[in-house]
C-alpha cells in the first residue's frame, strides 16, 4: 500500500480549511484516511502558530513507516524540523513570458538603431 501524508480540504465555499492526514494514496483528496495528523488554516497570517498544527510523533511515525509527504507538506515539515531542506530549482519561473521578451527584443533593436545613428554622426 503506497501511504501519503497529505491534505484533505475542508470548509466551505472560498474559505479552505485543510486535514493533514495519512492515507492510501489511491484513495480520493478528500475520501477515506487512515489517521488524522494535524490542521491547516491558510487564512491565518503566516506567524501564526494556529496556522499549521500537526502532531509530529505521529507524523514522524509515518514517515518511519515509509510514507511519502506531498509538496505542500514537505515544506510543513522542514519548516517544523522534521526533515531536512531540499534544493528545489524551477528555471522556468524566472523567465519571462512571449511577449515580454518580444518587448525586450524591440527595446533592444531600437536602442541598437539610435546608438548607430549616434556613432554615424560622429
Amino acid at each position: 500500500m503506497a501511504m501519503k501524508i497529505r491534505l484533505a480540504r475542508g470548509g466551505s465555499k472560498k474559505r479552505p480549511f485543510y486535514r493533514i492526514v495519512a492515507a492510501d494514496g489511491r484513495m480520493p483528496r478528500d475520501g477515506r484516511f487512515i489517521e488524522r495528523l494535524g490542521t491547516y488554516n491558510p487564512l491565518l497570517p503566516k506567524d501564526s502558530e494556529d496556522r499549521v498544527k500537526m502532531n509530529t510523533e505521529r507524523v514522524q511515525y509515518w514517515l518511519d513507516q515509509g510514507a511519502q509527504p506531498t509538496e505542500r507538506i514537505a515544506r510543513m515539515l522542514e519548516a517544523a524540523g522534521l526533515r531536512e531542506k531540499t534544493q528545489r530549482n524551477n528555471p522556468n519561473k524566472g523567465t519571462p513570458g512571449k511577449k515580454a521578451q518580444e518587448r525586450a527584443a524591440e527595446k533592444a533593436e531600437k536602442a541598437a538603431a539610435a546608438s548607430a545613428e549616434t556613432a554615424g554622426e560622429d
